[in-house]
């Protein structure tokens, strides 16, 4: 594998940021304020050419943003990711790696196991399961960030570990259906972005996911 460079570095640990809060936290005035005002998705990396709608769909919506438009987008999140009733796209990787679609299942235990086992750690504010999509990207954030200071292998293997083993066996499913059922151009366009930064980072990384049977 190539060695990537201090810039790639610093690009994907700035793209797992953003996607960990929008992914992470109920959408805000000010998360949605700061995609404006920083204009991200002008600046958003080119990964694919699948991206391009994806970015314009995003923009369109930003374009004709307004305050109150903020419950229809919280109440959109609020579907997709903690229901009422079943979230439409559960962002546990339990949820779907699990026959009872359970949270805090075995695939929770291995991942919790394998961030002690590399001195990964992180507060959460609320009693939260660690396999939620967004942590991934707050972790990657971590290592990127890392990564960008210095070239080390252990590191870019506990990388391409938490990718093919603990993510990817499960989050195509996962931005699938977020996909499918977001009622937003918005996230619908998140997900689309998404997917194509992990694929980037599957590429870049040469990582040959780990293929898991799906309960959902």
């Amino acid at each position: 594998m190539a060695t990537l460079t201090r810039d790639t570095y610093l690009e994907y640990q700035g793209v797992a940021r953003i996607l960990h809060n929008v992914l992470f936290f109920d959408p805000s005035i000010d998360l949605i304020g700061s995609f404006i005002a920083h204009k991200s998705i002008d600046s958003w990396p080119d990964y694919s050419q699948d991206e391009s709608k994806a970015k314009q769909s995003i923009n369109n919506y930003l374009k004709h943003w307004s305050p109150e438009q903020s419950l229809s987008l919280k109440l959109d999140y609020g579907q997709l990711f903690y229901g009422p009733g079943d979230p439409s796209a559960a962002p546990w990787g339990s949820v779907y790696l699990s026959e009872k679609q359970l949270l805090n299942g075995e695939s929770t235990q291995s991942l919790m196991t394998f961030y002690r086992e590399r001195g990964i750690t992180f507060e959460l504010d609320s009693n939260q399961p660690i396999d939620h999509l967004g942590l991934f990207f707050a972790v990657l954030d971590q290592i990127f960030g890392q990564l960008s200071e210095e070239d080390n292998s252990e590191l870019t293997g506990t990388c391409i570990i938490l990718l093919q083993q603990h993510l990817l066996p499960w989050s195509d499913r996962c931005l699938e259906l977020m996909h499918h059922h977001a009622e937003s151009d918005f996230y619908r366009g998140i997900a689309e972005l998404t997917k194509c930064y992990l694929d980037e980072l599957t590429k870049s990384l040469q990582i040959v996911p780990i293929q898991a049977q799906l309960f959902r």
